[in-house]
Parts: structure tokens; C-alpha cells; sequence
């Protein structure tokens, strides 16, 4: 729920008003400040190249794509498939922009003839032949291709779908005409093909040592500030960073007080007795309860713990309760004693709408059909081969319609209700939310004592004022804790339990705990570090679902390169390797003066030898080393029985001699172009696609408003 819903809409007039003055009056300092220009608000919600990308052409296109979801079958867009709709309706925009100007500059373009024949010639394009397969023969079915082009203009989503659909087929043409031209390209010269090869192909055996960087302690490294700066100087690249904020956070849950819970008991109690005389159950229930009236027949067994042994031993009208079930007063009256077949063995004909119709046309002309099989059936035709030529259900078609057994409450209502009330040989025709069924009922199982039960229930909610409540704690807490030093003192006096939330990305969109945290992220970061975090309308606290949230930046890091104070640590590790690497590699220096042998080398300075054997360019580590490219590189390009010079690895400094060098097999250099080709060919729409989006340049400003 919203906590604030209630109180929003208690004050709606009031607010109505005051935001009313407060837009005149924005709108006045616009005129002035901007010499009466009202279109310089424009939002620019992003940058492809030179070209301004503004809110509202953006939440246009948002808006297009979500009609084609809504046609397709996708009528409710939760907030994950809201946010799938912006990310492919940037993406879109982003190729469009970019790649339409290479296809301008090549001529590059789809004719009408062209997506003629994609979509209606011999050959059509594989998104035709998905939706015009049908399922149950996987053949492309080309009568329902041209049956759904002769009703396109009398139904106008059909219409929209179908134009979006050319647009898009016509789209993955012009690219697939563009990487053709840019892979077609692509060549593998024959010297290249055959270094590949040998660098890949080329193994070698060899023995090293090793003194790691761990020999020397941390104490024996001297640092100084302007090695610190040095080193940071010279490898600032290393230290690029993303946007981030960390925050911390004080939660004012929303739960139902003492007089919420004495006023929902008291609701209850005095219900009571007039539930207990009404006539109407299903009514009563459907007008005063939180949960609509179970029409359901349970038997023994079936209906909640608290209540089955009660309404099994009882008669109707009698009544359990009040009780609390899952933060929910209820009281349970039994309705019915029925005695219905434990199962049902039945089968069926779905008879779907046709949805050019109106649904009430639809309806009906699906209820004549099903009428007219009826009476087929009756005069003797075959219920199975009927159900195999009419039947919508996919599932049960090829079966002759059979559902085979299945028991109360596996079946939407109204289906359960003509199988259990009807009897073995009725021929029933019944509308569901599927459409419109013929049921055959084929057998029934014993018949039993079952119960409909009506349980009125109430939630257990907190009411206006205890959400009132709640929110003025938060807001005097935000008040009287209105930056970060603040916060962290009165959490250390009062002991609070603040909470966490580190390296949030700007365009994060989960803070674990919270269920939409989008405008707590956002507005993070258009606050500073150390600043209390003001929501939209500069209010401190956060409506987040049933709690309320006052939150802080403790840490804001800035895109680019991070300050050498932020990556500190790291810069003295660095320094202080660079400068054990040098201490170890003088002591190697100096034994190698005086020895010519590994051997030699690993007794003088009391070392192991330790041996490697089958390692190639491509091999990622060394046994008993770890990850040490620089070693795996040193020894492919060594020369056997030369002993190296000291290596700088990641875990110390290494000597090494080749003893064996395995020369490349003799491959055939002719398929490692092929597939050196291959590879490159595959790489290049991906490749080229980014290449362009960074020599364009494209700037993402979603984050600011999403």
C-alpha cells in the first residue's frame, strides 16, 4: 500500500489549490527569467551525437511500445516490464539515430517491393513464419497470413501491430544488409593465420622459481608521499570510477496500533449478530468483507485447519469466530451441506471468441457454434473428432477433448459447477474467462458431503491516524536530524538501528528491503555527501509502500578519476609491490652474476624448484603460481635452455629456463584463416555497432527522471 494514499486524497482540494498558485507562479518567473520563451523547459533526457533527445519525444515512443505489449496479450505493464519498455525504447532510439545516418551515407535501404516479399512471398521473413505457424502442425500456415491481411483495416490495434511489425522486419533487413557489407570486408591475410597458429599451437616445458612478494615485511618498505603521487600520476587510468552513493538510513515501519486492533475487534463483535441472521450470506459477505464470497464446494479436509472440524460437525447457519488468521479478523458461517461427486471425468470443446468482434457479437456467435455441436452430438456425431476439428484448447484437442479425472477446484468456477452439479451423459455449454465451453460429462466418483463456507474477514490495517502518526515521528526525526553528522550522533546516543546501502549506481534500481526504491536512488544523487536526501516536492521523508524512510548520503564518489585520497590504500599496495619487485629482483640480479643454472640459482638463494609443463600463449595459469601472464608470456617467447632475467609477476618475481620447446603441429593454416574469418565476421555487428556509439557519443540523463 501507499500510506500517504489515504491522507493525499483527504486533502485533495486543498492541494489542488496550492499547487495551482505555485505552477502560475512558476510559470511567471519562466516568462521572465526566460524572455517569454515557454518552450525552453523542454527536458533533455539524453544526447546521440549532436542530437538533443527530449522527454517528451522519449515517453512518446515509451507510450508506442507499450500499446504494441498491451495488443500482444500484455494488458497489465508491471514495474519491471515498464522498465523492460524504456530500455528497449532508448535502445531503439539510439540504433536509429546512429545507424540510419551509416544507411543514409551507403544507400542502404528496404524497398516497398522488397518488404513485399519478405512478409508475402515464397520465402518470408522467420518473425511471419513464427506467428503464422501453426502449433499443432508447425507448418506455415499461408490462408492465415492473407486471411488476417484482408480484416487489417477492421480492427485498428491489428493494424498498429502489423505496421510495427513490417517496421521492425523492415529494420533487421537494413542491418543485416549493413554487417553483410562490413563482414564481407573483413580479411585474414596468410602470414597473420599462421602466427595465430603458432602462438596458439606453440607448448612449452619449464622450471622456475620464485621469491614472493610476502618475504619481505610490509615494516622493511619505506612510502613516501611522493612516491604516492608519483605512481598515481602515472597510472591514473587505472582508477576510473562510476557515479556512486552510498547512504544510510533510518526505517519508521507502518503497523496496526493498539486502537487499530481494538477497533477492527470491535468491528467484528458487532457484525456479528447480524451476520449471523442474514439471509443473503453471499450478499452480505460480497458488500462488507475485504475477500469476495467463496462459491467453492471443500470437502472434508480442504477448508482451513482453524475452522474444517467445526463446519463439518456443524449446521448451516451456525457460526466460528471471531478469529485472527494471517493479520485478518474473520468470521466463518456455514452456508450449504451439499452431497457432490468427489471427481468428475469430462471432456470438452473450447469455442474461443473471434476478437474482431465486440466481445457481446463474439460471445454469441461462439455460444451458436457450441449450440450447433450440441445438437450434432446428439443426433450421433463423434464428440472426440468435433473436439479435434473445433476445439481451441491445444492441450485436450488431440485427446478428443478428454480432461480425464480431476477434482473440485482444478477448474475455473463456472466450469467446476456445470461438471459437480450437473450428472454422467449431460451436455453442457458453459462461458468461462476462456470463452465458451461444450462439456461432455463422461463419469463421477461417489458422492460426498461437501460445505460451502462464507468467511467474512476484515485486515487488520493501520488506519489514517496511525499512518499520521508514524509520518510526524519520521518528519520530526528528519527535522531535528537535518544532515548527516547529525544523524550518525543521535544514532550513536540512542543506539538506532540505521541501516546501509553501499556503491548504489545511478541507474540502480533495487535497495534490498524496499520494493520501488527508483526516487530514493535518484534523488541521491542530487544530494551531496553528508546531506539529508529530499524527496520531489524537498520533503526529507520517503513513502516507501508501509514504511516511511529519512535517509542521508554518507559517501558520493563523482564519474572520472577518483581522487587519490578515495583510492589511497590501493595506491600504497601497488607502491609498496613495485617496490619489494625491486628489492627481489637486485637480489636475483646479483646470484645471476655468479651462476649460470637454475639449479645453482635456487640453492644459492634457498629456493624450490618448481616445474610447469604444457604451457601455451593462451593458458591461464601456472601450476603451483597462480594467474602470472607476465611468466606465461616470458616463457613462450624464451628460447630453450636460456635462463631469463627476473620477471615481475602478481605474487612475487620469478626466474625461469625453457627446457623443452614443442614446435607447432603441423596444421593446416588454410582452416585456421577460415576460422580466424569466421570469428571476425561474428564479432563485427556487435564491434562496429559500439564502435560508432563511442566515436557519436551517447549521453544517458534517464536516471535523472526514471
Amino acid at each position: 500500500m501507499a500510506v500517504l494514499e489515504r491522507l493525499r486524497n483527504r486533502a485533495g482540494i486543498l492541494l489542488a489549490v496550492i499547487i495551482g498558485l505555485a505552477l502560475f507562479g512558476f510559470i511567471l518567473q519562466d516568462l521572465f527569467t526566460s524572455g517569454g520563451n515557454l518552450t525552453r523547459g523542454d527536458l533533455e533526457i539524453g544526447k546521440i551525437g549532436r542530437k538533443s533527445v527530449s522527454y517528451q519525444d522519449y515517453i512518446r515512443r515509451i507510450d508506442d511500445l507499450a500499446q504494441i505489449y498491451k495488443i500482444t496479450g500484455n494488458t497489465f505493464l508491471d514495474e519491471e516490464t515498464q522498465e523492460n519498455i524504456r530500455e528497449q525504447t532508448w535502445q531503439r532510439m539510439v540504433r536509429e539515430e546512429i545507424l540510419g545516418k551509416e544507411y543514409s551515407k551507403l544507400g542502404i535501404d528496404v524497398t516497398s517491393d522488397e518488404l513485399f516479399d519478405l512478409v508475402q512471398g515464397v520465402d518470408p521473413h522467420p518473425m511471419i513464419r513464427q506467428i503464422f505457424t501453426d502449433p499443432q502442425t508447425g507448418i506455415f500456415n499461408r490462408s492465415a497470413l492473407f486471411q488476417f491481411l484482408r480484416n487489417l483495416d477492421r480492427d485498428i490495434n491489428q493494424k498498429t501491430y502489423w505496421l510495427f511489425l513490417e517496421n521492425e522486419i523492415a529494420e533487421e533487413r537494413k542491418f543485416a544488409k549493413y554487417n553483410t557489407l562490413i563482414s564481407k570486408g573483413l580479411y585474414v591475410t596468410t602470414p597473420l593465420a599462421a602466427m595465430e597458429l603458432e602462438r596458439r599451437s606453440r607448448l612449452v616445458d619449464f622450471d622456475y622459481v620464485v621469491k614472493r612478494f610476502t618475504t619481505i615485511p610490509d615494516s622493511l618498505v619505506v612510502i613516501t608521499s611522493d612516491d604516492l603521487k608519483k605512481y598515481y600520476a602515472g597510472n591514473k587510468q587505472d582508477f576510473k570510477q562510476e557515479a556512486t552513493r552510498d547512504i544510510e538510513y533510518m526505517v519508521f515501519d507502518v503497523r496496526p496500533s493498539q486502537t487499530d486492533v481494538r477497533a477492527v475487534e470491535r468491528w467484528i463483535n458487532d457484525i456479528k449478530p447480524e451476520f449471523e441472521s442474514v439471509d443473503q450470506v453471499q450478499q452480505f459477505i460480497n458488500l462488507n468483507s475485504d475477500q469476495p464470497f467463496d462459491n467453492r464446494n471443500y470437502k472434508n479436509g480442504d477448508l482451513p485447519a482453524t475452522i474444517n472440524d467445526f463446519m463439518f460437525a456443524a449446521g448451516p447457519g451456525d457460526v466460528f469466530g471471531p478469529y485472527m488468521e494471517n493479520e485478518t479478523y474473520k468470521l466463518a458461517r456455514l452456508v450449504e451441506v451439499n452431497f457432490l461427486p468427489d471427481s468428475v471425468k469430462a471432456r470438452h470443446i473450447l469455442i474461443e471468441p473471434n476478437r474482431n468482434l465486440s466481445y457481446p457479437q463474439a460471445i454469441e456467435e461462439a455460444r451458436s457454434l457450441a449450440d450447433s455441436l450440441k445438437n450434432l452430438i446428439t443426433r450421433g456425431r463423434d464428440f472426440a473428432l468435433l473436439a479435434e476439428d473445433f476445439s481451441a484448447d491445444p492441450g485436450s484437442a488431440n485427446l478428443g477433448g478428454n480432461l480425464g479425472w480431476f477434482r473440485e477446484g482444478m477448474m475455473v468456477q463456472e466450469f467446476d459447477n456445470a461438471c459437480f452439479n450437473g450428472k454422467k451423459g449431460d451436455l453442457v455449454v458453459v462461458e468461462t474467462q476462456f470463452g465458451v465451453h461444450l462439456i461432455e460429462i463422461q463419469e463421477q466418483g461417489p458422492r460426498i458431503k461437501k460445505l460451502k463456507a462464507g468467511v467474512l474477514t476484515r485486515d487488520l490495517e493501520p488506519s489514517s491516524a496511525t499512518i499520521q502518526s508514524v509520518y510526524t515521528e519520521a518528519s520530526r526525526f528528519a527535522l531535528t536530524n537535518n544532515n548527516y553528522d547529525k544523524f550518525v550522533r543521535t544514532a550513536e546516543a540512542e543506539n538506532l538501528a540505521k541501516r546501509v546501502a553501499t556503491d548504489i549506481r545511478e541507474n540502480s534500481r533495487n535497495i534490498p528491503g524496499f520494493d520501488s526504491p527508483r526516487a530514493l536512488i535518484r534523488r541521491a544523487f542530487d544530494t551531496d555527501q553528508g546531506k539529508i536526501i529530499l524527496d520531489d516536492n524537498n520533503q526529507a521523508v520517503f513513502d516507501m509502500g508501509n514504511r516511511f524512510v529519512v535517509a542521508y548520503v554518507s559517501r558520493a564518489t563523482r564519474e572520472g578519476i577518483a581522487p587519490l585520497a578515495d583510492v589511497r590504500s590501493e595506491v600504497e599496495f601497488n607502491v609498496r609491490k613495485e617496490k619489494k619487485a625491486a628489492m627481489l629482483a637486485s637480489e636475483f640480479n646479483e646470484a645471476l652474476s655468479e651462476v649460470s643454472d637454475l639449479e645453482e640459482l635456487a640453492a644459492r638463494l634457498n629456493l624450490q624448484v618448481e616445474e610447469a609443463t604444457g604451457i601455451n600463449f593462451n593458458s591461464f595459469s601456472v601450476p603451483r603460481a597462480g594467474l602470472e601472464p607476465a611468466v606465461i608470456a616470458t616463457a613462450v617467447e624464451t628460447n630453450e635452455g636460456t635462463l631469463s632475467n627476473p620477471v615481475n609477476g602478481n605474487n612475487g618475481v620469478y626466474v625461469l629456463k625453457v627446457k623443452q620447446l614443442i614446435p607447432p603441429a603441423d596444421n593446416n593454416p588454410a582452416s585456421d584463416k577460415f576460422r580466424l574469418m569466421a570469428s571476425y565476421q561474428s564479432r563485427a555487428s556487435f564491434e562496429v555497432f559500439e564502435a560508432l556509439k563511442e566515436s557519436v557519443g551517447v549521453k544517458d540523463l534517464r536516471t535523472k527522471y526514471f
